[in-house]
């Protein structure tokens, strides 16, 4: 029996690509897959659109993007895919797609169910004029980038601001202790909702509470920043 060759054993070939979905994957994850040498592109979708959504690949706008611009785009979900049309939709009516301002995913094709099995259409689950209500809460910049902020469901409304827990989460995962981090909300009686933030550190890894905010303070601003932090 040829003896296995232990320095070989976890080589994975160059320039491979790995999609992912279902759970958005941290920028801290692709760097270090990056670093192996295989490229994570992520996507979205659901079994109503059959059920590829959108992609993430490297436009030809973006060639020339540096490295924290090329993993800033591939934390996000991509880019809708062709034939399907996707708009964003709040209290506020459809939004622009400028990057900032945010709505639930609607979407509508050739490919996206028109109703459910046996099941009268309504307006939780399609709009009047024909649009699927995801219940996915998204922005899209100008070059049609979706990021993925919540579930409408799971959304945190603290002082008429929505606050996105996987936005939160996202944060407290660039800290370099962090292992793993959720986001729920709590009652709050000034507030209405506040985000509480438990976080698993590495083993033997330290850091305050403060050097853990930092990432989320200036990424998401003061409103987004967790009432309490509970560290394991």
């Amino acid at each position: 029996m040829r003896r296995l060759d232990q320095s070989r054993r976890w080589k994975l070939p160059k320039a491979m690509h790995a999609v992912t979905g279902g759970a958005a994957v941290s920028e801290s994850l692709i760097r270090a897959f990056d670093a192996h040498g295989v490229w994570m592109e992520q996507g979205w979708g659901m079994t109503e659109t059959s059920p590829v959504a959108t992609r993430s690949y490297r436009r030809a706008e973006l060639r020339d993007a540096g490295d924290d611009e090329k993993y800033r785009r591939a934390i996000m979900a991509g880019v809708p895919v062709p034939l399907l049309e996707l708009r964003l939709h709040n209290d506020d009516g459809t939004q622009p797609w400028d990057g900032r301002r945010v709505g639930e995913i609607q979407v509508r094709g050739p490919f996206v169910t028109g109703s459910y099995y046996e099941v009268p259409v309504t307006r939780d689950k399609f709009t009047g004029d024909g649009w699927l209500r995801t219940g996915d809460v998204a922005s899209v910049d100008p070059l049609g980038f979706v990021r993925i902020t919540d579930r409408t469901k799971d959304l945190i409304k603290s002082g008429g601001e929505w606050i996105s827990s996987v936005d939160l989460e996202n944060a407290l995962m660039e800290h370099p202790t962090v292992a793993e981090a959720a986001v729920i909300a709590i009652s709050d009686e000034k507030w209405s909702e506040r985000p509480l933030a438990c976080v698993v550190l590495i083993p033997g890894g330290e850091a305050s509470a403060k050097e853990l905010y930092a990432p989320a303070r200036a990424w998401l601003g003061e409103v987004a920043i967790a009432r309490s932090l509970r560290v394991h």
